[in-house]
């Protein structure tokens, strides 16, 4: 038998152990946590050909360092140091199974807390869902402590630096003191060195203001926040003037998307959509030289035509070419903030059942559930960005990371 297959046997043997002993209440959380550790190293050895310093012709990539990550059970919190490799492609299967269930408790517990299922059918559901039995008591007490807990995820101390910050909101119907109110939910997505995704906040507010937004981007410096080296929102007044007063250093970036739909009020109906079109495709270009040069003509082919729009254009869209001063790879994922879209639309989806929330607190519950469940799903996903090209081009803004 070979040593790489030796490896894999022995890798199998040592995950099914571990993943025996997430079923065993008497495990030991030392012995726990050693064991999940090499699992995960002998993960990486699989994934690479080759072990730690190994010379041999079959190696896939090499080693970059580490990152924590924790894993809750249930003799406790496990503090992991999970590896990964420079290409960003390592993708460990050791969370899966256990947060399955817990990650299945969560999310039940949330939406049906928010719609006042009783405790009895949420014991039930659960069950289905997770494969435990939870007694009613044990399901009411985890709904006391589920507020604590997304509190402690949403607002954990910022440790690393974010080059990019991605913000928006979105609005959900709250009943309170008998009147339906539209309350703001303010999301903030950061993108570390590692490139890596992150969820950093999820609160509520009123409504978004320039206060509001302040107030929600200096509790995430209060928290730790640093090294942002662009922002990426729409033109919200208040939210561009939050930035420019608590995020001074940074560069902004205004959605192209959102951009290119507010030129739709300074267009006639009856107008032919190429001029849009065009304007569409300048966000497509290598660099700001090329840009602008495409811009010049863009204005002199449809100034005779669409005179007010061009002039709209002219005043407003350098706002809109902040990303051309990233690496070229990176263009395509901080022009817009499309990233965060896509988030907002996964909550739609899920809180559109629900309608009308009976409070603040059972919106608030849920959105952080929802935002929790993506965030673990990021952690563990492959880099979103390689963030070599941004190193090369800013070797300050790293170093002052690091």
């Amino acid at each position: 038998m070979t040593r790489q297959k030796k490896k894999v046997e022995k890798m199998s043997d040592a995950r099914e152990q571990m993943l025996a002993l997430l079923e065993k209440d008497e495990a030991i959380k030392e012995l726990l946590q050693v064991t999940i550790q090499g699992v995960l190293e002998a993960e990486m050895e699989e994934a690479l050909g080759a072990g730690r310093s190994e010379r041999t012709s079959g190696r896939r990539g090499y080693r970059s360092g580490y990152y924590s990550r924790n894993l809750v059970t249930r003799v406790g919190t496990l503090e992991l140091r999970v590896p990964q490799d420079r290409q960003g492609l390592f993708q460990t299967e050791v969370f899966k199974r256990y947060q399955r269930s817990e990650r299945a408790l969560l999310l039940s517990l949330a939406e049906m807390y928010v719609q006042g299922v009783s405790t009895r059918k949420v014991k039930a559901v659960t069950e289905q869902l997770c494969g435990h039995a939870f007694s009613a008591s044990t399901v009411s007490e985890a709904a006391k402590q589920l507020d604590t807990e997304l509190q402690k995820v949403m607002r954990r101390a910022l440790d690393e630096a974010y080059p990019y910050l991605i913000l928006d909101a979105r609005y959900e119907r709250v009943r309170e003191d008998g009147v339906i109110r539209s309350r703001a939910v303010l999301i903030a997505i950061g993108v570390d060195w590692e490139g890596r995704r992150q969820i950093l906040a999820v609160e509520l507010a009123n409504r978004e203001s320039a206060s509001s937004w302040q107030e929600f981007l200096l509790g995430l410096k209060q928290r730790g926040l640093r090294g942002v080296h662009l922002v990426v929102t729409d033109d919200h007044p208040g939210l561009k003037q939050a930035v420019a007063k608590v995020l001074p250093e940074a560069s902004w970036q205004r959605c192209y998307v959102h951009f290119l739909r507010n030129a739709l009020d300074h267009l006639s109906r009856s107008a032919e959509r190429t001029v849009l079109q065009e304007l569409r495709w300048l966000y497509d270009r290598h660099d700001a030289t090329e840009v602008r040069h495409d811009l010049r003509a863009w204005l002199e082919r449809w100034q005779g035509k669409h005179p007010r729009l061009c002039r709209w254009v002219e005043e407003n869209i350098e706002e809109t070419f902040a990303f051309y001063r990233l690496p070229r790879a990176h263009h395509k994922h901080l022009k817009s903030t499309n990233l965060l879209e896509r988030l907002n639309q996964e909550l739609k989806r899920r809180t559109h059942v629900v309608r009308i929330f009976p409070d603040a607190e059972a919106c608030l519950r849920l959105t952080r559930a929802l935002a929790v469940e993506t965030h673990e799903e990021w952690i563990d996903a492959n880099r979103y960005l390689n963030m070599e090209p941004l190193r090369e081009i800013a070797p300050h803004l790293f170093a002052q990371a690091a």
